[in-house]
């Protein structure tokens, strides 16, 4: 039998509508929805001092990301980062969506952030 907890995340991923704040994560209500293993270019004034980012076009990443929102989704949270947004594998209608940057190489894969091989097993 599913937990509360559980019922009331699967009925929030089933009600939301994604939006792609940036090229690996996500804003579905309230929530932040980092995409698990990867790292996209960071958008303008996000890289601080000090910090190795991923190079690229942030704008591109973002969009690549926006195009791939095709309903249904699923959502499969398996934490949060250190900025507080769930670290989640999310699919649509268009597959996983880390895939999906992945192959559009708007993104480097981080296999040190895919702890549980969920996105480099999903991706080959």
């Amino acid at each position: 039998m599913l937990s509360l907890i559980a019922l009331a995340a699967a009925a929030q991923a089933l009600t939301c509508t994604p939006i792609a704040v940036d090229g690996d994560t996500l804003r579905c209500g309230r929530e932040r929805i980092r995409l698990l293993a990867i790292d996209a270019p960071e958008m303008p004034g996000h890289c601080r001092r000090g910090r190795r980012c991923v190079t690229g076009d942030p704008f591109a990443s973002r969009d690549s990301l926006a195009a791939a929102l095709r309903p249904p989704f699923t959502i499969r949270r398996v934490g949060f980062d250190h900025y507080g947004r769930s670290l989640a594998v999310v699919s649509g209608a268009r597959g996983d969506l880390s895939c999906w940057q992945l192959r559009a190489r708007r993104v480097r894969y981080r296999g040190d952030w895919d702890n549980l091989h969920l996105v480099g097993d999903q991706c080959r």
